[in-house]
Order: C-alpha cells, then sequence, then structure tokens
C-alpha cells in the first residue's frame, strides 16, 4: 500500500470511529444514542425471574404509574435527544408488581401517550413483548394527572425512569399535589433511575409548598454519569440542569456515587439507581406494596 493510499485509509478508519461513538441523527436535528452505546447499554433480555410471594394483593386498589408524555429533550447545546421512559425501568419493576397481584392506572401531565425509549426496547424478552401488549391500551391513553383528585382508589406510586421523567413531571403542580397527598399517608412511592425527578414537583412554583423528601435518602442517576455519556454519544450534548445537585440542594441524601443496580428504601420511598436495578426495584417493592395495601385494609 502506497502513502496515499494509506492516508485515505486512515481518513476513513477515523470517520467510522467517530460514526460509532456519535449520537445517530434519525430527523432534523434529533438524536439516539450512538451505535456503541446501544451496543454496550442496552439488551435484548432482561433479567426477569418470577418470584413467588408469601402473600399477593387480592384487593382493588391499583398502583398509579406517573410517566413521561414528551420525547423530544432540547440539550444544552440545542441538539434534541429523542427520550422518554426507559422501557426497562417502566415494565419490568410492574411486572414484579403485578405477580404480587396489582394492576395498574398510568397518568401523564398531558393525557397523551407515554413515550417510550424504543431504542431501549428488549426486542426478544417474551415477558416485557407480553406485559406491553398486555398494558398497551393504557400506555396510549392514559388519565391526565391533573383529572386524578385524590388517591382513594390506590395503593401505591411508581415513576419509571428516563430523562422523559426530567421535562414536565417536575414542574407539574397536580403531580406535587398527589405526591403531598402520599407522603402524608406513607402510600409506597417507587423511583427509579431519573424517576426522582417528578419529586421535585412537591415544590414546583404555585404550588407553595415546601419539597416533601427534604431529609430523605435515595438513589438516582448520577451527575457524574449524565455528564459523560455525551462523550459516548448516549445523548448529543450535556442536560440543562442537574437532577442530583438539584435533589440535593432541596435537601434529599442522594446514596449512591455511580449505577449498579442499587436499591433503598427510607420510609415510603423507595428507589433504584438505573436500568438494571428495574428487577431488584421491582422485587423489593412489591411485598411492601403489599404490606402496605393489607395493613390498611385495602
Amino acid at each position: 500500500m502506497n502513502f496515499k493510499d494509506a492516508m485515505y485509509l486512515a481518513i476513513y478508519l477515523t470517520k467510522l470511529h467517530m460514526n460509532w461513538f456519535n449520537s445517530q441523527e434519525i430527523e432534523d436535528n434529533v438524536y439516539i444514542p450512538s451505535k456503541f452505546t446501544l451496543m454496550v447499554g442496552t439488551e435484548k433480555k432482561t433479567d426477569y425471574k418470577k418470584q413467588e410471594y408469601k402473600e399477593t394483593y387480592k384487593g382493588t386498589k391499583k398502583i398509579l404509574v406517573f410517566a413521561a408524555d414528551e420525547a423530544n429533550m432540547t440539550m444544552a447545546n440545542d441538539k434534541i435527544f429523542s427520550t422518554g421512559n426507559h422501557p426497562v425501568e417502566t415494565l419490568l419493576p410492574m411486572i414484579h408488581m403485578r405477580d404480587a397481584g396489582f394492576t395498574f392506572d398510568i397518568a401523564t401531565v398531558s393525557g397523551g401517550p407515554v413515550v417510550l425509549e424504543m431504542w431501549a426496547y428488549p426486542t426478544e424478552d417474551k415477558n416485557i413483548k407480553s406485559f406491553h401488549k398486555e398494558i398497551r391500551a393504557q400506555l396510549e391513553s392514559p388519565k391526565m394527572i391533573k383529572d386524578i383528585k385524590n388517591l382513594d382508589d390506590y395503593a401505591g406510586i411508581f415513576i419509571p425512569g428516563g430523562h422523559g421523567a426530567m421535562m414536565n413531571l417536575p414542574t407539574s403542580v397536580a403531580l406535587g399535589k398527589l405526591l403531598h397527598a402520599a407522603h402524608e399517608k406513607r402510600m409506597p412511592t417507587v423511583v427509579i433511575c431519573h424517576g426522582p425527578a417528578a419529586l421535585l414537583s412537591t415544590s414546583a412554583e404555585g404550588l407553595d409548598k415546601e419539597f416533601a423528601y427534604d431529609g430523605y435518602e435515595l438513589m438516582t442517576f448520577t451527575d457524574k454519569t449524565d455528564a459523560y455519556t455525551p462523550s459516548l454519544g448516549y445523548m448529543p450534548g450535556q442536560l440543562k440542569w442537574k437532577l442530583q445537585e438539584t435533589l440535593e440542594k432541596k435537601g434529599a441524601k442522594v446514596l449512591n456515587t455511580e449505577e449498579t443496580g442499587a436499591t433503598h428504601q427510607d420510609r415510603e420511598l423507595i428507589t433504584g439507581d438505573g436500568p438494571i436495578a428495574a428487577s431488584p426495584l421491582g422485587i423489593m417493592a412489591a411485598p411492601i406494596l403489599v404490606k402496605y395495601a393489607n395493613d390498611n385494609n385495602l
């Protein structure tokens, strides 16, 4: 190979390498994660294993799921990240709750369909696909959060992760009111990954209330990891605001420094740190939800 051909090959390999680590543009200025991130950061199957619970729930109260209805998240550089709720962080904890006897109501701010990060969907997981089909109608036609006036019909709350949780949930006054009601009842509130962004609604502008989880210990996706992932093309730029930092300024204590699949319970708040915490969180939360419902004759 001559020098000129070697130069062309080097340029080609450099471009190929860059494309492998760059966020992928799916439409004008809208991006999904890089090929590298999708290869190492998503799975075709989950680690779901059905649990045998000593007690299951046999009543009529449901788990209320607060989900994201927005997909396009504008980054600090004005590029748009195609996000929503992470499908594993959404569906897998719910499957464990279902196995413990619960059904669900799903609600979004607008009443519009729940948005899932389909680029992270476990396409070969028959349990996820079957459950997704089972609740598809609810995902496509959820309740509007502001139309839910109280928690009388519910035994617990679940807030899935994905960066979509950082969009309109933190500023929802209606959500803040319901989370304050859950806090007062000590109703189990199960939250994963970026889902703790929704807890900020308890001190949303216009609500005139203090942050409900001041002094609580919790798990969340860390700012350190969020700041690093754009270098791998997970997001097309840096976030406009930092979740962990904001929670800590409100008085919450974030326990984890990285994402290892860890879970934690502090009073009614049950949290997990990221996608690999989806199954452990569901397994941990299910019997707590059953006990709360049975102890309160729900």
